[in-house]
């Protein structure tokens, strides 16, 4: 279980200091939550508050009962905290073995590594030599990155908006993926999301506008009120445009 506590963050700019995010307190306890809302309200802000790629200028983030707020990234990992980034990084020279290798922390037997690379949607054995360079798409570079993070077996998973820069095609293969990781995690993952279908295999999500929580709930709670019978003139849609 992780909670955000009065958590605010803000960016200096040339027209001065900015505020990103004003108070933000939620609790992440259920295994998929999904945390959605406009764009430039606080999302990514706040997964890399998570991860502890930003440090909260005041508040709390407390992971399992310990106060993390301080950690570094390195200290959130070992803590058992993953990270997928917006844009998955590309390392030339290194396979897609030696990556699941390093996200395990142990070498994974060939039946391993193609066990973690089958369960995202990828002919394993066609990957596992494969650098991790330009020659992989944006979906390919994604379901490998999820991958690593199942690999890592932790507790606790964040990812942001895991959609963005992929074909159709791969998204929905995506969510295909992120429904069999649901059934089988044993913690709690968080999206940064705005796709409707991603909303729809939540267990709660949080919206957050303008820096704030403005709504938080179960799917059921809260999707009727982003959402109007047709999908297509989705209020949260709307906004996005």
């Amino acid at each position: 279980m992780l909670s955000l506590e009065n958590v605010r963050f803000s960016v200096n700019t040339e027209a001065g200091k900015k505020e990103i995010l004003s108070g933000v307190s939620f609790t992440v306890d259920s295994p998929f939550t999904v945390i959605t809302g406009p764009n430039g309200g606080g999302k990514s802000t706040i997964a890399k508050l998570i991860s502890g790629i930003y440090t909260p200028d005041s508040g709390r983030i407390v992971f399992n009962g310990e106060d993390i707020t301080g950690l570094s990234v390195t200290q959130r990992a070992k803590a058992g905290i993953s990270y997928a980034f917006q844009t998955p990084v590309r390392f030339k020279g290194i396979t897609v073995s030696d990556l699941l290798n390093v996200a395990s922390g142990r070498t994974l037997s060939v039946v391993e590594a193609c066990d973690f690379l089958s369960s995202v949607g990828l002919c394993a054995r066609d990957y596992l030599d494969r650098e991790v360079n330009a020659s992989l798409s944006g979906g390919e570079l994604k379901r490998i990155e999820i991958a690593t993070v199942l690999a890592r077996k932790t507790p606790f998973a964040v990812f942001d908006e895991p959609e963005a820069g992929i074909d159709l095609w791969s998204f929905a293969s995506l969510i295909r993926v992120f429904e069999n990781v649901r059934e089988q995690i044993n913690g709690n993952i968080v999206i940064i999301s705005h796709q409707e279908r991603i909303l729809n295999i939540a267990d709660r999500i949080v919206v957050i506008s303008g820096g704030k929580v403005d709504r938080a709930g179960t799917k059921e709670e809260i999707l009727p009120t982003l959402f109007g019978q047709d999908s297509a003139c989705s209020v949260l849609k709307g906004k996005m445009d």
